[in-house]
């Protein structure tokens, strides 16, 4: 009786633990990128604002700089820009538009590409301020001119949606950089 009263207990015991280690497995969330698991973790917005935000500048930037030499292309680019920023960014849009820069990328079968050196960003106040560095290639089919860019603004936070995933707005940006670095023959 003794030993059904010690297995019994001993098979209880081993059901608890197992119990709370599959309540802790349901609990993660599993990813598969690139091949990988990974392990993802449930934190605040407070904690993602950097990461976030420097995204959001990031993909701005590709956006609103990488061009083909298709009209379609470059409006949908500037279009989907245009929600990550306010009306700054069309400012800047229709300036270059009227200079026909975007007309000259299509007549000369022009890409331009921008590469993110760094961001910086300061959340001591709100709305955020940042100054992005990067790099911008504008490939021809004579030569390739690389040109340094920096911008700069403030970020404020919003609604996130399908076409703001990260939930910030760019205001008041400017340009404050754009010259040639170097140019090779192709």
């Amino acid at each position: 009786m003794v030993w059904a009263v010690c297995c019994t207990c001993y098979v209880a015991y081993v059901h608890f633990l197992y119990a709370k280690v599959v309540s802790k497995d349901a609990e993660r969330i599993y990813i598969l990128a690139d091949g990988k698991i990974i392990v993802a973790s449930s934190s605040t917005r407070k904690e993602n604002i950097p990461i976030e935000a420097k995204d959001h500048i990031k993909t701005f930037h590709e956006l609103f700089f990488t061009l083909s030499p298709d009209e379609k292309a470059i409006e949908d680019n500037i279009r989907a820009a245009y929600y990550l920023a306010d009306r700054s960014a069309k400012t800047q849009y229709d300036d270059l538009k009227e200079k026909g820069y975007y007309s000259s990328i299509v007549r000369g079968n022009v890409n331009q590409e921008v590469s993110c050196d760094s961001v910086s960003l300061s959340t001591a106040s709100y709305p955020y301020y940042w100054r992005f560095y990067g790099k911008q290639r504008i490939i021809r089919s004579s030569a390739t001119l690389l040109r340094s860019i920096v911008t700069e603004g403030y970020l404020r936070q919003t609604q996130r949606t399908e076409n703001n995933p990260h939930g910030f707005l760019i205001e008041r940006w400017s340009t404050i950089e754009n010259e040639d670095l170097q140019l090779s023959k192709r």
